[in-house]
C-alpha cells in the first residue's frame, strides 16, 4: 500500500511553483521594468552603457532570485555562517586588494564586474545572526557570553565599510543587524548602553572623518552655505522633485535631469529623476511599490514555521525599508548624502545582486514554510 507522501520529504517543481508568492515577484517585477525606463531616462532616451548594463544585470539577477528561492530554505539555514565569512573575507580583500574610484576603496574587480562586498554584508550579517538566534533559547539571549559573538560580527565588518570610507553603508549594515537582535528578544537596556555610549563617543567619531563626509553634514544643516559646490546636488535634487508637481513633466521631459543640471542621477537619485518625470502621483505609485513588497515579506514571515525563516524575514523587511527610506530622506534634503542606492531602481550590479538574492531567501522561506530547520 503507498504512503502517502509527507510534505518534509521533498517539494516537486510544481510544487514549488504553485508555492511562489507571486503578488511579491510582480512587484519586483513592475518595479525592475520601471528602473529600466528610468535608466534610459538617465542616458537621454537613448540605449547607452547605463541603460544596456541595468536591464542586462537586473534580467540576470532576477533569474538568480528564483534560483536561490527554489534552493531549501535547511540549506540557506546551514550555510549562513559560511555565507557570511566569505563576505567578510572579500571585505578583507577590498581593503588590500580594492579598486580606488572617488576617494574610496569600495569595489573588487572580478573581470566581469566591479564587487561591491559592502553590499552583500547586508544580508550576510542578517542570516548569521537569524541563525545565532534561532539556535538560543529566549531565557539565554540576554547573558552576557552569548552576546559577545552577536557584538563581534557586527563590529567587524561595520569597521572595515566605514575605513573604505563608506559611512553610509556601515550605518545600513549595523541597522540590519541591530534589527535582528531586537526581533530576537535582547533587552532594550542594552540597545539604551550603546546609543548613550556612541553619544559619548561622538566628538572622537568626528574627528575621524574625511573633510568631503564633514562638508556633507555642514551641507545638510544649510545646503545654501555653498550653491555651486558642496551644496549644489542637494539643491538640484529638490528643484526637480518640486518642478515635477502632481503628475510630472512627463517621460523624458524632465529639465533638471535631462539637461544634466542634477548630477549621479543614475544611482543614488534615480527617485529624483523620476518624481520630475512623473510628479506626485509617480511617486506615490513607487511608494506603494515598495509597501506592496515589505508587506509581503512580512506576510511570508508569518507564514513560515522556522524561527529562522521568520527571523530572516522581518529582519530583512525592516532593513529593506531602511534603505528605501534613507535614499528618499537623502534626495529630499531629510538626512545628509551617504551613498545610499535605491533598492532595484539605482544604477549599482552589488546592489540589485544583494537585493535579489536577500528576496531570493525571503521566497525560499515561503516555498519551504513548512521545512523543519534545526
Amino acid at each position: 500500500m503507498l504512503q502517502p507522501r509527507s510534505i518534509h520529504s521533498g517539494h516537486s517543481f510544481r510544487d514549488k511553483l504553485l508555492s511562489i508568492d507571486y503578488v511579491l515577484v510582480l512587484s519586483v517585477l513592475v518595479l525592475g521594468i520601471i528602473s529600466m525606463f528610468a535608466m534610459y531616462s538617465t542616458d537621454g532616451g537613448e540605449f547607452k552603457y547605463h541603460t544596456n548594463s541595468h536591464i542586462l544585470r537586473f534580467c540576470i539577477f532576477f533569474g538568480m532570485f528564483f534560483v536561490v528561492a527554489f534552493i531549501s530554505l535547511r540549506f540557506w539555514h546551514e550555510t549562513s555562517y559560511l555565507i557570511y565569512i566569505g563576505i567578510f573575507i572579500l571585505l578583507l580583500g577590498v581593503k588590500y586588494f580594492g579598486l580606488t574610484s572617488s576617494g574610496s576603496k569600495r569595489w573588487l574587480d572580478l573581470y566581469f564586474m566591479n564587487l561591491q562586498p559592502s553590499e552583500l554584508m547586508k544580508v550576510g550579517l542578517i542570516l548569521f545572526l537569524a541563525k545565532y538566534y534561532h539556535r538560543i533559547s529566549i531565557e539565554n539571549i540576554n547573558s552576557f557570553r552569548h552576546l559577545i559573538l552577536p557584538i563581534t560580527v557586527l563590529i567587524a565588518p561595520i569597521i572595515l565599510v566605514a575605513t573604505q570610507p563608506d559611512l553610509g553603508t556601515s550605518i545600513l549594515i549595523a541597522s540590519g543587524g541591530v534589527v535582528v537582535a531586537w526581533l530576537a528578544g535582547v533587552r532594550a537596556k542594552f540597545f539604551i548602553y550603546s546609543g548613550v555610549a556612541m553619544i559619548a563617543l561622538l566628538p572622537i567619531a568626528i574627528s575621524f572623518l574625511k573633510p568631503y563626509q564633514k562638508s556633507r553634514i555642514l551641507t545638510f544643516l544649510n545646503p545654501e552655505r555653498d550653491p555651486l559646490g558642496a551644496g549644489y546636488q542637494i539643491i538640484q535634487s529638490k528643484i526637480a522633485i518640486g518642478s515635477g508637481g502632481l503628475f510630472g513633466k512627463g517621460f523624458l521631459n524632465g529639465s533638471q535631469s535631462y539637461l544634466d543640471y542634477l548630477p549621479e542621477k543614475h544611482t543614488d537619485f534615480i527617485f529624483t529623476l523620476f518624481s520630475e518625470e512623473f510628479g506626485f502621483f509617480g511617486s506615490l505609485f513607487i511608494l506603494l511599490l515598495f509597501a506592496l513588497i515589505i508587506s509581503r515579506i512580512i506576510r511570508i514571515g508569518n507564514m513560515t514555521r522556522s524561527n529562522f525563516g521568520k527571523l530572516y524575514c522581518y529582519s530583512f523587511a525592516t532593513a529593506f525599508f531602511l534603505y528605501v527610506a534613507v535614499n528618499m530622506m537623502m534626495v529630499l534634503g531629510l538626512l545628509p548624502i551617504v551613498g545610499s542606492p535605491l533598492p532595484i531602481m539605482s544604477y549599482g550590479g552589488s546592489s540589485m545582486m544583494a537585493i535579489m538574492f536577500g528576496l531570493g531567501i525571503v521566497m525560499s522561506c515561503k516555498i519551504y514554510k513548512d521545512t523543519p530547520v534545526n
